[in-house]
């Protein structure tokens, strides 16, 4: 979740009310393109794969970025906030609330897991194929970039379990993408799937899955607009069930979002659709 919003609890306390300040105490660059991961000196208290957390760029905007450390987030470039936050140095401090939503049901040990990840989406993912792989589930993940410089946590993911990669032009892995490999997977063999990535591809990861009956194992994490980031203004619901991304998500089940908005169209902030 690589965030677009407005104005829980970390160590030291918070959960959804005021933003708790947090100096900034690492940066590390994931790819050449803006992706980039900011740590503080503060961890977020009971986190888990797939929470987000609501971080305030003084005097610009407050957006959700998903939680890819105990005590870091990963976001790309997209806006005036997160181009913002990008030129935040070591000592500079932003506001952070969380973390927030619903994250991604885990694995039992000797459960086989499939990770499908595309771009940024890879940031909740990782402390996911982790903290399986911690559990004792046996891990694959399908990691797909535009090309090897926008590849990021490879050396995370090659760490928990299988990795199989995919770049569009070919400069590292298979070329092509990631629904290629899930069209060659026997996805029978797997308990239980995870996607995360541009929506357009989570669309095409959904057809796939339902074609091969495999919907129900499946949990998307998805990105809206969000507002309050804590289930109240109602901003980022989506067409179909009505569901809020910020309170109900961002992980849902596949079936949840099988007959949404997903891969049709989103929300801007005036609360026009915009389609895709």
């Amino acid at each position: 979740m690589t965030g677009k919003s407005k104005n829980q609890r970390m160590g030291g306390g918070m959960t959804g009310g005021f933003p708790v300040d947090a100096k900034i105490t690492g940066i590390q660059d994931e790819a050449a393109n803006g992706k980039r991961t900011l740590f503080f000196d503060k961890s977020f208290e009971n986190v888990s794969p797939g929470h987000f957390c609501m971080v305030w760029i003084r005097g610009v905007d407050e957006i959700p970025l998903g939680c890819s450390y105990a005590n870091g987030v990963t976001f790309q470039t997209v806006g005036p906030a997160t181009e913002a936050l990008f030129h935040l140095k070591i000592g500079d401090s932003v506001g952070l609330r969380g973390p927030l939503g619903t994250p991604f049901t885990l694995p039992e040990k000797g459960e086989r897991i499939l990770i499908v990840s595309g771009g940024i989406g890879a940031a909740p993912l990782a402390p996911l194929a982790e903290k399986s792989k911690e559990i004792g589930a046996f891990v694959t993940i399908v990691l797909g970039a535009r090309s090897e410089s926008d590849l990021i946590f490879e050396e995370r993911f090659t760490q928990t379990g299988n990795v199989i990669l995919t770049t569009d032009d070919g400069s590292k892995g298979k070329k092509g993408f990631v629904t290629d490999v899930l069209n060659e997977l026997d996805l029978t063999a797997f308990d239980k799937i995870y996607v995360c990535g541009p929506e357009m591809m989570m669309k095409f990861v959904m057809k796939i899955l339902i074609e091969k009956k495999s919907l129900s194992k499946a949990e998307f994490s998805t990105e809206r607009y969000f507002k309050c980031g804590i289930g109240v203004c109602g901003s980022c619901c989506m067409d179909g069930s009505g569901v809020r991304v910020c309170k109900d998500g961002p992980v849902f089940k596949a079936e949840t979002l099988a007959d949404s908005e997903l891969g049709k169209y989103h929300r801007d902030a005036s609360g026009k659709r915009v389609h895709y």
